[in-house]
């Protein structure tokens, strides 16, 4: 996804003189393209994230489009007082990016784990949440983040990610995709569980459970009209999601359901309320947080099966 970004962003600066790119001191090769076309709209900011996020918002009230690239704990956790006061109490458009979210650093350990950044994100008045599941969805949420004036949060990967999408979608702030249909579940993704889940629900196919994937590319705001027919239709919502059970899009789904008084049972996947002390690959820690395919489908069927009786 990284090279993805590092590519719709330099198309954007190629048509759009206010776009500039602020890092902390990561990606600097990546950006070589970009530096190529607007050198002078690349600010290596050093591990001064804080600072960093307070320059992009000078930027953004100074009527440029800033975005603000690095590893996902740093751009969040590490500066969360300079997004809360300087971005968004100003309304000041600025693009935060963080790469290698949820699991994808699980070998480097807990101070590169991003498992809170949906929920503290969430908390800020004004912040819109993006999680796209493969590198389309990428670019057309960066166009569209370019047509709305207000902070922008967008949560990636690392590299590697599955395409999900042969043809570009309808993409649209706040609304989900259907990437395949079903009829009994509704198995309702973010980001790079998107295509985890897909191989889950061709599990559950084999038991006989039709499941609907969706990816919930926009965390915030939240779609609620597909949220309100999906109630209608399937026997259990489940959400997936790598990142902590609480606080995060689960949480956001079921602070809907209560909202609504909606009584289909909700399924929350995610990992547990601890750090991750154990060093190994991104594989190993979804396995660890029953996030692989196989996992996910065998806690759909417990949970079917449990109605049932």
């Amino acid at each position: 996804m990284r090279n993805a970004f590092a590519d719709e962003l330099t198309t954007l600066a190629n048509s759009d003189e206010r776009v500039v790119l602020l890092s902390g001191d990561i990606g600097n090769r990546l950006f070589d393209t970009f530096k190529s076309v607007a050198d002078s709209r690349f600010y290596n900011c050093g591990i001064a994230e804080a600072n960093m996020m307070g320059v992009a918002a000078g930027m953004a009230l100074s009527g440029l489009r800033p975005f603000v690239y690095t590893i996902t704990p740093f751009t969040t956790t590490r500066c969360f007082e300079q997004i809360r006061v300087d971005v968004c109490y100003h309304k000041a458009p600025v693009v935060i990016v963080g790469t290698g979210s949820g699991l994808s650093y699980a070998e480097l350990g807990a101070t590169h784990h991003s498992l809170e950044d949906l929920a503290i994100m969430r908390t800020l008045p004004g912040m819109n949440i993006y999680a796209p599941c493969d590198t389309t969805e990428l670019r057309l949420i960066m166009r569209e983040v370019m047509q709305n004036n207000a902070p922008a949060y967008i949560r990636i990967g690392k590299k590697g990610e599955l395409d999900i999408h042969s043809t570009p979608p309808a993409l649209k702030s706040g609304k989900a995709i259907v990437v395949h249909p079903g009829e009994q579940v509704a198995l309702l993704a973010v980001g790079n569980m998107v295509a985890e889940t897909l191989q889950a629900a061709e599990l559950l196919a084999w038991q006989g459970v039709a499941a609907e994937v969706v990816s919930f590319h926009t965390v915030k705001p939240l779609d609620a009209e597909y949220l309100a027919q999906a109630r209608e239709r399937f026997s259990l919502l489940v959400t997936v999601e790598e990142h902590s059970r609480i606080g995060g899009f689960g949480s956001a789904v079921g602070e809907w359901s209560v909202a609504e008084g909606c009584r289909v049972p909700l399924l929350s996947l995610g990992t547990a309320d601890e750090f991750m002390h154990e060093v190994g690959h991104q594989a190993y820690a979804r396995k660890r947080y029953g996030l692989t395919a196989g996992h996910i489908a065998a806690q759909v069927l417990s949970r079917l099966n449990q109605q049932k009786s």
